[in-house]
C-alpha cells in the first residue's frame, strides 16, 4: 500500500485514521502530514490523523505544503523530521507527490545524489524530474 522511497521513508496519498493502524503494523514510527487542512472536501483533518498516530504510539509532524510550492522552512522541517525519526517514517499528502518532493529536497540538502533520488522516486512511481536543478 505505502510506496517506499528508501530504507527509512515511505510515502502515500491521503491516509485516514484507520490507515494509521496499518502503518504501525508495518513498523512505521512516525507520520509526516504534508497536506494542509481543508484542501479538498471530505479529507480527514490533520488533528484526526495526529490523534490516531498518538493513540498508536507514533510520532506526528505537520509540514503542510499548499499548491504555491515549497519554501526553505518546509525543506528544513522535513530534514529535521527525517533525521529525528526513531525508525521508518510515513509521509503523506493528496497523492504522495509533494511528500516525495520534500523528501528529495531534504535528502539533497544532506548531500544525497540528485540522480539517485530521482531514480528512487521513479521506482516508487513519482516523477520528480521537475526539481532536478534543486537537487
Amino acid at each position: 500500500m505505502f510506496r517506499t522511497l528508501d530504507d527509512r521513508v515511505s510515502v502515500f496519498g491521503q491516509i485516514t485514521p484507520d490507515d494509521v493502524a496499518a502503518a504501525k503494523a508495518q513498523g512505521f514510527t512516525a507520520i509526516v502530514n504534508n497536506r494542509p487542512d481543508n484542501e479538498q472536501p471530505g479529507q480527514p483533518a490533520g488533528a484526526e490523523i495526529e490523534a490516531a498516530a498518538r493513540a498508536h504510539g507514533l510520532d506526528y509532524v505537520a509540514i503542510p505544503v499548499d499548491h504555491s510550492g515549497f519554501g526553505d522552512a518546509q525543506v528544513a522541517a522535513m530534514a529535521e523530521a527525517l533525521d529525528g525519526a526513531d525508525g521508518p517514517l510515513l509521509a503523506f499528502c493528496r497523492s504522495g507527490t509533494r511528500s516525495t518532493f520534500l523528501w528529495a529536497l531534504a535528502r539533497a540538502r544532506a548531500g544525497a545524489d540528485g540522480d539517485e533520488l530521482i531514480a528512487r522516486a521513479a521506482a516508487a512511481g513519482y516523477d520528480i524530474g521537475a526539481i532536478r536543478a534543486a537537487l
